[in-house]
C-alpha cells in the first residue's frame, strides 16, 4: 500500500496540539493518571512486519512502543521513516523478556538479536486509537 501524507487509520484524531515522544516520556513518568490520553508526533522506526499491529516511534533513548488499541486497525508496514501523529492513552509499563522477543520476531530480527534479549524493560507504551501520516 502506498502511504501518503494525511492518511488516517482508526478513529478521527483530535485537534489537540501534539507533543514529542520525549515530552510524552517525561510527562507520563511524572503522572499517576494511567488513563490520560495524549497526542504524540514522531518518526516511525519499526513496524510489525506480520500485520502492522504495532509500531515504534523514535525517542532520544531508543524507541517507544505504540500498539493499535484492541487491534481496531492495522497500519502499513511501509511506514518506517515516516512522521506520524498518534493519539490514545499512554503509560510506562514493564515489558517482559517473552514479549520483547515476540516483538523482535514480529519485526523480522535475526535469531541472534532475539536471543540477546535477556532482561525486561520499562518503557512508555501508547494504545493508539488513531494514527495520521504527517509527512
Amino acid at each position: 500500500m502506498e502511504v501518503t501524507k494525511g492518511m488516517t487509520f482508526g478513529a478521527k484524531i483530535s485537534d489537540a496540539k501534539a507533543i514529542s515522544t520525549d515530552e510524552l516520556a517525561t510527562t507520563i513518568a511524572q503522572s499517576d493518571n494511567n488513563k490520560a490520553e495524549y497526542k504524540v508526533s514522531g518518526e516511525v522506526v519499526e513496524v510489525c512486519q506480520n500485520e502492522g499491529c504495532w509500531l515504534k516511534l523514535k525517542t532520544a533513548d531508543g524507541a517507544m512502543m505504540v500498539r493499535m488499541k484492541d487491534h481496531a486497525f492495522l497500519v502499513p508496514v511501509s511506514l518506517v521513516g515516516r512522521k506520524v501523529m498518534v493519539e490514545g492513552p499512554a503509560q510506562v509499563k514493564e515489558v517482559s523478556v517473552a514479549m520483547l522477543r515476540h516483538y523482535a520476531e514480529d519485526a523480522g530480527k535475526s535469531k541472534a538479536e532475539i536471543d540477546a534479549i535477556t532482561k525486561p524493560s520499562k518503557e512508555p507504551v501508547l494504545q493508539a486509537k488513531c494514527l495520521v501520516v504527517a509527512d
